[in-house]
């Protein structure tokens, strides 16, 4: 097999896998947050985090290349400060990814955590169980389907991105070149076997992982029912 084909995959899985965690790390508080609260600002919170449903991926990409870049205050200060440069770099893509695929994971943690009836905080509350306890015991515990809907939607959308990441990242092979922007090189350049292989495997994976979710998800479903 291609050396610089398993190298894309390997990459291209890699930055979906780290972005899926730091997406979970960073999607359960913000959901709970969404979920209970009631203040005023939730609706812009709201908006912010769909934004990348509806924002065309080049104009995302394109505002984090010019705030990344060195010349710019926020790229400036984290290559001054922290020797970190995010412009066509690992790292790079993978905040952008995180920002992009906020919305897969965030909507299916919300609606988990509004799925889950009220009196089970209640009781938790009035039996003095810290709210901390109560989200790791209580809360997540009963809605695994919406944190396993949240971490394949997640990652799929990782695998999948096109405009954000070579925007940011550009097309490195080995640092930042990820398969679907190997897709577009591989067609530009008329190797259509090569394209079809990326593709393939891309394909093959996404419809695999998708089965699987929605077997567990029947599953479980059956089982509340019995």
């Amino acid at each position: 097999m291609n050396p610089d084909f398993t190298q894309t995959m390997v990459l291209t899985f890699q930055v979906a896998g780290i972005t899926t965690m730091i997406l979970l790390v960073l999607g359960i508080p913000l959901s709970y947050w969404l979920a209970y609260t009631g203040n005023r600002s939730k609706a812009i919170v709201e908006t912010l985090v769909s934004m990348p449903l509806v924002l065309p991926p080049t104009v995302l990409g394109f505002y984090l290349l010019v705030l990344f870049s060195p010349v710019n205050p926020v790229g400036g200060f984290l290559d001054t400060w922290f020797n970190l440069r995010l412009v066509f770099s690992f790292e790079g893509i993978i905040v952008g990814s995180v920002l992009f695929s906020l919305p897969f994971m965030v909507h299916p943690l919300q609606s988990g955590f509004g799925s889950i009836p009220p009196n089970l905080r209640e009781a938790a509350a009035t039996l003095g169980i810290s709210r901390l306890k109560t989200l790791f015991t209580i809360l997540l515990p009963n809605m695994k389907p919406g944190i396993l809907a949240g971490c394949v939607l997640s990652f799929a959308h990782t695998v999948g991105e096109f405009g954000v990441v070579l925007m940011v990242g550009g097309n490195i092979p080995g640092v930042t070149r990820m398969a679907s922007i190997a897709i577009y090189d591989r067609v530009e350049a008329l190797d259509y076997a090569t394209a079809h292989q990326y593709a393939f495997v891309l394909f093959t994976i996404t419809f695999s992982i998708l089965l699987l979710v929605y077997m567990v998800n029947r599953r479980c479903a059956r089982m509340e029912l019995t």
